[in-house]
């Protein structure tokens, strides 16, 4: 039996060349036979491939070898098969797109806050002097969040910035925050303890379990607001919105998230998963 693997990670890094890197690295992933998604920019790397055990090795091997990526942590997640269906190698301004490129105001090589390994973070969530704060959009912590956890209104990191003096009542506080690759982690290595819900992931997956100690579902059906785990993405494309609902309410509406998109002409076909492969909007010529 095949045994795959889907690799999270990040690293900033200053990439000379970062336009010409994506385009030489999307060929060396391919010549992998991996999938999966990676923004490159100037500043470093932001990606999660997929592929079987031995081709995530030997890319992981490549990132280490390269110095300017030797110290890129790796969250490793045993999949029944790969988590994407296409690769995908791409030039952005930004590798976590904040709105904030000037690197005088954010450098994580300068100044960041202090790394803590899943026990460490375990042993600090419940401790009065500590806040624990999500900036993920709605989407993923209305799906999942550890216990207790703050979390903003926004529908995409570049909104955070104008969130910033909403957290000011915790500036006498020690401030916990995570990302996905952090959760998945955590997950692995504390047993994922008083995470509650499911973590979004950002491939065909959509959500994955993390706690093993005391689960509980967070996240109800949009549609009826019956407890459920599951998320998908709107069927109408002209939508596309992400949102959990039920088995039940996904069949009734054909996996869209009202009636009114389950009548858009461009509406696609629902399987049961909520996830659909992008294609090509059509162009319009003027003829």
């Amino acid at each position: 039996m095949t045994t795959y693997q889907t690799l999270l990670y990040y690293c900033y890094s200053p990439i000379a060349g970062a336009e010409q890197f994506a385009a030489d690295h999307l060929a060396f992933c391919k010549s992998l036979n991996l999938v999966g998604r990676i923004i490159v920019a100037d500043e470093g790397l932001n990606g999660t491939v997929s592929g079987t055990k031995e081709s995530c090795e030997a890319y992981m091997a490549a990132i280490h070898a390269d110095e300017r990526f030797a110290k890129t942590d790796f969250k490793i997640d045993n999949v029944n098969e790969p988590s994407f269906i296409k690769m995908h190698c791409r030039y952005k301004s930004e590798i976590v797109h904040s709105g904030l490129r000037d690197p005088n105001i954010i450098n994580p090589n300068i100044q960041t806050g202090k790394h803590l390994e899943p026990a460490a973070f375990q042993k600090m969530i419940d401790q009065d002097d500590v806040v624990i704060l999500d900036v993920r959009s709605n989407y993923e912590h209305n799906l999942g969040k550890f216990k207790n956890a703050v979390t903003l209104d926004i529908e995409n990191f570049r909104d955070f910035p104008d969130k910033i003096n909403e957290l000011a009542r915790y500036k006498d506080k020690k401030v916990l925050t995570y990302c996905t690759g952090g959760i998945i982690k955590y997950g692995k290595e504390a047993g994922g303890e008083d995470f509650e819900g499911k973590c979004y992931v950002f491939d065909n997956r959509i959500a994955v379990d993390v706690n093993t100690v005391n689960p509980k579902i967070v996240s109800t059906c949009r549609n009826c607001g019956t407890t459920t785990p599951k998320m998908i993405n709107c069927a109408n494309p002209e939508c596309n919105e992400h949102f959990t609902q039920c088995d039940e309410c996904g069949e009734k509406l054909q996996g869209c998230c009202s009636v009114a998109c389950t009548t858009n002409p461009r509406k696609r076909a629902y399987d049961g998963t909520g996830y659909y492969v992008k294609v090509p909007q059509p162009i319009n010529t003027g003829k």
